[in-house]
């Protein structure tokens, strides 16, 4: 204490008091921190990201590949970082002009449309960045939100940040006798959606593929929903970052391109899921300009800008895969049928050990049920946490195998009902995939 005294003169030391009065009477009077983000400061990403890397995990939890992007992908971020000044500096802020003109270009021969490539596309930090973007400039004060349950959980707390109220519709899932268990079997019901909208609904969100079902909707499924945001005059928030992973026949539909709903959907994607490098955060909105310019207002007062290297490296590998399209060297062919062995090889492996796995039609996961597993949890973790968030962090840190609990991607309301699954993310190197066999197996010789 003396020694500190030395180091201050007296004006300093006047000071130091006033500031320290002033912060303990701050703690007792002011809250701190804005009330929006009151209940979103749980996260299972940093939860249970922290909890795989201090038990050394087998990591099947989080959704990212273990293995490296194309060589095609590498090289244009090689020649993108030799490219000259203008590469390593700022580009334009909604988007690097040659990525938003090949996405227009790629995109639009999808939707079958012109798309303006300055007015009608944001590029962000990631399709996070995007969907943030989203909520910040269409949703307001007391704006309700429909959210189809299992969603991403940012869905709900990016609504609650903008103020809105989250209104949630499970898909539920139903078993047709003497057929195997697919994502297919969760729906949703029509009478209970179309009970959600009213006059203060004001945007309906949609994951397709669904994370973490991996439901690809069906043109009628798509069809209902276009109906009732048409009837109503309401918003939809399509995120199909996971658009060009469908298994097994599947056929992913962009709702943007069914009748009436291009003028109100702003559709989410993703390079990091196409070209399996997620740490590129790159990742776009594509809509009509009427809404897309509130988008631009969030980004240019938020983010402002994602990087340019990547950017310019994205952009020439679409530009490959819109000469290579439909070929058997696109990447988005040759991809899902990689994934597709990965997707059977998960599978039979949870089979053999005795549970029953929901094959996904589309994206980087599967879920099964545990409540066969007779697992003694009682000293696990908390007792105030649903029975798959306790059995996630018991078989971490004693098969050290890394999961997801699938309450996780539900409201409060509804995870005790859904407390019995949990996430395998099969996107994985084959030695991963094959450690986390081992780990399963041993488990179920030990029993």
């Amino acid at each position: 204490m003396f020694r500190s005294l030395v180091l201050f003169g007296a004006a300093d030391w006047k000071s130091a008091v006033i500031s320290k009065n002033w912060q303990n009477k701050t703690n007792m009077s002011r809250q701190l921190h804005a009330r929006r983000i009151e209940k979103v400061e749980k996260n299972v990403w940093i939860e249970f990201t922290r909890l795989a890397a201090e038990y050394k995990v087998v990591n099947l939890g989080q959704g990212f590949p273990d293995f490296s992007p194309p060589s095609f992908l590498l090289e244009s971020m090689c020649n993108a970082i030799k490219g000259g000044s203008s590469m390593h500096q700022y580009t334009r802020a909604f988007g690097h002009p040659p990525l938003v003109r090949i996405l227009a270009k790629f995109f639009g021969r999808i939707l079958g449309r012109e798309i303006d490539p300055m007015q009608e596309i944001l590029v962000s930090v990631g399709a996070y960045g995007t969907l943030f973007c989203a909520f910040q400039a269409l949703v307001d004060e007391g704006d309700e939100v429909i959210i189809l349950e299992p969603f991403f959980d940012c869905y709900e707390s990016m609504t609650l940040m903008a103020g809105g109220k989250p209104v949630y519709i499970p898909l539920k899932p139903h078993k047709v006798t003497g057929q195997s268990l697919t994502s297919a079997d969760w729906v949703l019901c029509p009478e209970e959606l179309a009970s959600k909208f009213n006059s203060r609904t004001k945007a309906i969100v949609i994951n397709n593929p669904n994370n973490p079902l991996g439901k690809v909707f069906q043109r009628e499924e798509l069809q209902m929903i276009a109906d009732l945001c048409i009837k109503h005059d309401v918003i939809c928030l399509s995120d199909e970052v996971y658009e060009w992973l469908t298994y097994d026949g599947a056929q992913h539909i962009k709702i943007a391109s069914l009748p009436g709903m291009w003028e109100r959907t702003i559709t989410v994607g993703s390079a990091g899921k196409s070209f399996s490098a997620t740490g590129w955060k790159v990742g776009w909105g594509i809509g009509p300009a009427h809404l897309l310019k509130h988008l631009q207002t969030v980004h240019q007062n938020s983010l402002y800008h994602c990087p340019t290297l990547n950017q310019e490296a994205v952009a020439v590998a679409f530009q490959r895969e819109y000469d290579m399209f439909g070929t058997e060297e696109s990447y988005f062919k040759q991809l899902p049928t990689l994934l597709q062995a990965k997707r059977l090889r998960l599978a039979e492996c949870l089979k053999s050990v005795g549970l029953q796995p929901f094959m996904p039609e589309g994206g980087y996961f599967l879920i099964t049920d545990i409540s066969s597993l007779k697992v003694d949890l009682k000293d696990s973790s908390s007792k105030d946490e649903t029975y798959d968030y306790r059995f996630v962090k018991w078989l971490i840190k004693e098969k050290h195998l890394g999961t997801i609990p699938v309450s996780a991607f539900y409201s409060q309301e509804s995870r005790a009902g859904f407390q019995n699954y949990i996430r395998f993310c099969f996107v994985k190197d084959d030695s991963t995939l094959k450690a986390a066999e081992d780990i399963l197996r041993q488990w179920k010789d030990q029993k």
